[in-house]
Parts: structure tokens; sequence; C-alpha cells
């Protein structure tokens, strides 16, 4: 199993910054056999910046369950897959922190589309998410939203394994 996962923050990995938003769509490898979406109330300021950048604001979150709330949810639909992202590193170690602060271990295997696109589909100028989206004309609805990235993310994922003739993708 896999599953593809986008997180939007209030800033970077290190220090304070909290999720605002998570997406995850379980994979088996042909399709998504489950998803989890939702907002989460962050606790703490959404810096001026990252409202314009997401469109997630503090009224959108101020009802919206604590990363505690769904911590359980999050380890069901990750558990025994790989942790897929683009930039793997940002949503798993995001993941991981909240995570950590609630007592959990969380500990899982990783995939980065955009190591894994520059390798098996090579040559494009720029491999952010947008701009490889558009390259490869994969539907990319609600450009820094959780559920939109994720969504696209699934395209790409899908793509990669279509692809990956030498097994570099590993094999749930």
């Amino acid at each position: 199993m896999y599953c593809i996962v986008d997180v939007e923050t209030t800033g970077g990995v290190k220090g304070p910054a909290r999720l605002t938003e998570i997406a995850m769509y379980r994979h088996d490898g042909r399709q998504v056999v489950d998803e989890f979406h939702s907002l989460l109330n962050p606790q703490c300021e959404i810096p001026p910046f990252i409202q314009g950048l997401t469109g997630i604001s503090p009224a959108m979150v101020v009802h919206a369950p604590l990363f505690a709330d769904v911590a359980d949810e999050v380890l069901r639909i990750t558990q025994d897959a790989v942790f897929v992202a683009h930039n793997v590193s940002f949503d798993f170690n995001f993941v991981r922190k909240e995570l950590n602060w609630i007592g959990h271990d969380f500990l899982r295997r990783t995939l980065c589309t955009v190591r894994t696109s520059r390798k098996l589909i090579p040559g494009y100028p720029s491999y952010s998410l947008g701009r490889l989206c558009q390259s490869l004309n994969i539907p990319l609805n609600g450009r820094h939203r959780a559920q939109g990235d994720a969504a696209a993310t699934v395209l790409l994922f899908e793509m990669l394994l279509q692809r990956d003739h030498n097994g570099l993708i590993p094999k749930p």
C-alpha cells in the first residue's frame, strides 16, 4: 500500500509551526482505496503570507478539529503503507512532528515524487508540483490546498508507477 499525503501549515518544519490541513489517499498500486481530509485548528496564528498562499484563514479553522483529534485516523490510513508526497521530507516531518507532540512514534517508509519524477521522467525545466502538472497535463485544482495538491500527486504517482520498469518505486 501507498499513502499519498499533502499538508498545509503555518510555516516551516522547524520550530512551533503547526498543520492547518491534511489530505491522505491510500492507494493499492492500482487505485485509491481510502481517503481522509480535514482542516485543522493549529491553535496559533496563521501568518498573512500563508493565508494568502493557501486561502486558509483563522475563521476557517477556528472550529476545525485539533491534530490530536484526527491522529488515530492518520495512523490508520498510513499503517503498513509507503508515505508518498511531493517533497516528502516536508510533509512526512510535519506529520511526524505533530504525532510526536502527542506521544506517538511515526515510522514509515517514504517516497518522494520530486526525486522519482526526476529519475523516471527527466528533462523538465521544473519539478515543482504546479509546473510539473502543467507540463504533464495533470489537472491541479485547488493549488496550495492539501486536497487539491494530494489529488494531483495521486495522478502523478500513478503515471510514475506506469513508467517504473526498473523497480525504482518500492512494492508495498
